[in-house]
């Protein structure tokens, strides 16, 4: 997969392919890399248009606000984020949560720069907003939950709290978007790899 310091450029057929036209698209992306390297509240929308290389009046074409900007990026994160978890596959219900973490861990490492605007902003957004995309991590909670629930369910997972376990699972693949940079020991296939043997450790019963 070809990357650029843009987190989306060369990506576009990733994460950013709905969002048309290519003037909003260049837009939002610009908008991650400003949030990403500023913060939400330093960045201002003429630090965003010139990073995309349009004016400032530009941004107004396509977004009403710069909160509207984080609240797309938002949607586009947790939907991309929702939808590889519902394309999870797997024999069994072990492999199947290998294969949900693998993917997810591997998500917030490919694309950190957009994760990390996704998973630490979300205080900027509307009350409106902030309750939609609250109804997408609920979404993705319980489809991260049903992979270890078919676990218990089989035998082969030991999970005394289900949903303390969920958010443990989930609070670890979201922290690789804090920390990774890309040229690392690990490639995000690599981490997702590691994250999904470290949580079926944690998941397998004890042996005594």
């Amino acid at each position: 997969m070809t990357t650029t310091g843009l987190d989306g450029f060369a990506l576009l057929d990733e994460t950013w392919r709905a969002v048309t036209p290519d003037a909003a698209r260049r837009m939002l992306i610009a908008a991650v890399q400003a949030f990403a390297t500023k913060g939400y509240h330093a960045t201002t929308t003429r630090d965003i248009a010139s990073l995309a290389g349009m004016s400032p009046a530009a941004v107004y074409i396509h977004y009403r606000s710069k909160e509207e900007l984080l609240f797309n990026i938002s949607l586009v994160g947790h939907e991309t984020s929702l939808a590889l978890l519902s394309r999870t596959e797997g024999g069994d219900a072990e492999e199947r949560l290998r294969n949900a973490v693998a993917t997810f861990a591997g998500w917030h490492a490919e694309f950190h720069t957009t994760a990390r605007v996704v998973q630490y902003e979300l205080s900027a957004l509307s009350p409106e907003h902030h309750a939609e995309v609250a109804e997408l991590r609920r979404q993705i909670e319980r489809r991260m939950r049903s992979f270890i629930a078919d676990g218990v369910e089989e035998g082969v997972f030991e999970v005394p709290d289900l949903k303390g376990a969920t958010l443990a699972v989930l609070s670890l693949c979201i922290d690789v978007a804090r920390w990774y940079q890309p040229g690392g020991k690990r490639t995000p296939d690599e981490i997702g790899a590691l994250y999904a043997d470290l949580v079926l450790r944690m998941v397998r019963p004890l042996v005594n």
